[in-house]
């Protein structure tokens, strides 16, 4: 989106010289156009880091639930795969959690736990 901004910049800029008389007023014209987009995506980051200081800052619940939605998954995954096999040896049904809810949750945390292994070992993020 940056890209398509920047390239929106130039003809904004040219149509700067037909309408505007002054010189100087038509390069702080331009300059303010030039840097709009840099400085909005900045407000949009600033915002963004009160945000997370507001979520980081919460109740025990609002800073767990990602961690407690994968004991979930894992918990039914140790049900499916451990607890009722093992039941079933000794002649007790355990009923089997639904794992066509539970794995596309398990697999997208695990997808984007992979993304933040891939970025530490690229050193795209610190």
């Amino acid at each position: 989106m940056f890209d398509l901004v920047t390239s929106l910049i130039t003809p904004v800029t040219s149509l700067l010289d037909k309408v505007v008389e002054d010189k100087d007023q038509r390069a702080k014209l331009a300059h303010e156009i030039a840097t709009m987009a840099e400085r909005h995506a900045h407000d949009l980051a600033k915002g963004q880091i009160e945000i997370n200081k507001l979520e980081a800052g919460g109740n025990w619940f609002q800073q767990s639930w990602r961690p407690l939605c994968g004991y979930i998954c894992v918990l039914g995954l140790m049900v499916n795969f451990f607890v009722s096999p093992l039941a079933a040896g000794f002649g007790w049904h355990i009923p089997q959690a639904d794992m066509s809810v539970m794995m596309p949750v398990l697999m997208g945390m695990l997808g984007l736990g992979t993304l933040r292994t891939w970025e530490k070992t690229k050193m795209v993020a610190k």
